[in-house]
């Protein structure tokens, strides 16, 4: 079983400072382990105060929800009363959102953590996650919901 360190957590959290400042963008990122808790969260001079506690919430239902959040859209407009109700379960740590920006972190098949990243618009916060996870080496593909071997 892999697992996600510390270091990784800061690699992966640099790697995103660095891009969103070539895009001029100050983004707040967050890393969880794959059970949703959290590893490292870092807000920038010039993140505005509430995008740590967003990016942790995406990075959040990236890892419980096993799959990204731009994934997770189409079910919760299907479902908007089932989704809301999963924020209100006993063990929810955080709201789920189901929103871009919001990255599970798989590395050899294995889900490891998830990555959450808000301060910019919804495209490039989800442009910023991707290449940086693609960028590091981490899986990008998922099975679609409900479909053996299928992609979104």
């Amino acid at each position: 079983m892999t697992s996600l360190t510390l270091a990784a957590a800061e690699e992966i959290i640099g790697a995103a400072h660095q891009r969103a400042q070539e895009i001029g963008k100050a983004v707040s990122v967050a890393v969880v382990d794959a059970g949703g808790f959290p590893i490292a969260i870092r807000r920038p001079d010039g993140a505005r105060p509430l995008t740590p506690d967003i990016a942790r919430a995406k990075a959040y239902t990236a890892a419980i929800m096993q799959r990204p959040g731009k994934m997770l859209k189409k079910w919760q407009e299907s479902q908007p009363v089932f989704f809301s109700q999963l924020s209100q379960l006993p063990g929810a740590a955080l709201p789920i959102m189901a929103t871009e920006g919001s990255l599970t972190i798989k590395k050899d098949g294995e889900i490891i953590g998830g990555l959450g990243i808000a301060g910019g618009t919804a495209d490039e916060d989800q442009q910023i996650a991707e290449e940086v996870l693609k960028s590091l080496g981490y899986e990008l593909e998922f099975a679609a919901w409900g479909v053996a071997g299928g992609k979104d």
